[in-house]
């Protein structure tokens, strides 16, 4: 079964990294406003992640979720990225960074961190931010060649250690920003997914030609 077979009410879903100021710094009012408006058109499925805001999206959307049973809605974050309780000090740039825009991000510092350890740590730190038991779906994010932890640095083209951590949930797959790891992955035995997520990117891996 795929991650397409058990969403709850449509294909559609909410992302919620701008809930971490990534486009411009949104006030808490319009944070709670903008998920109470994607829950009264009737999306059920928020996807967030450590990384968006450090940590700033999964504190948000956690605190605007609660007013809801955790029966109603499927929930996703990714792994990856450890938001660490060390604050970073001096001035701090934002803007332009690891491929997004960041403003007014929460001061924690982040760390990469793809091991299985890092990702069960990262699961766990999640569920607290979010307010929640559990991840419906798990991403193991930026495994691609134009960020950290390619694929095709691994043995044999295999995934990280991360894996294992990601599979209690109902599903998991890569969360990447370009298709070639996904294609990578699709050619790997050892491995059985559950579905890409391609974040801010067409997502047809082979697309029709104009004729067709």
């Amino acid at each position: 079964m795929r991650i397409r077979d058990r969403l709850l009410n449509g294909p559609l879903g909410f992302g919620a990294a701008p809930l971490g100021n990534i486009f411009r710094n949104i006030p808490d009012q319009e944070v709670a406003a903008t998920v109470d408006a994607d829950w009264q058109q009737g999306t059920r499925h928020p996807d967030t992640a450590p990384f968006h805001g450090a940590s700033l999206s999964e504190i948000r959307l956690g605190k605007a979720l609660a007013k809801h049973k955790r029966g109603e809605y499927l929930l996703s974050s990714k792994v990856g990225r450890l938001i660490l309780d060390e604050v970073e000090t001096g001035r701090r740039d934002f803007g332009q960074k690891d491929g997004i825009l960041e403003f007014g991000r929460r001061a924690n510092r982040i760390v990469y961190d793809c091991s299985e350890h890092g990702a069960l740590r990262s699961i766990e730190d999640s569920l607290k931010r979010l307010g929640v038991d559990r991840l419906d779906f798990v991403w193991i994010r930026d495994l691609a060649q134009d960020l950290h932890c390619a694929i095709r640095d691994r043995p044999h083209g295999s995934v990280p250690s991360a894996e294992p951590a990601a599979r209690p949930a109902q599903g998991w797959c890569l969360g990447v920003n370009r298709i070639e790891p996904v294609e990578l992955l699709l050619d790997l035995t050892e491995v059985n997914t559950d579905g890409p997520l391609l974040a801010g990117r067409y997502t047809p891996l082979a697309p029709l030609p104009i004729d067709q």
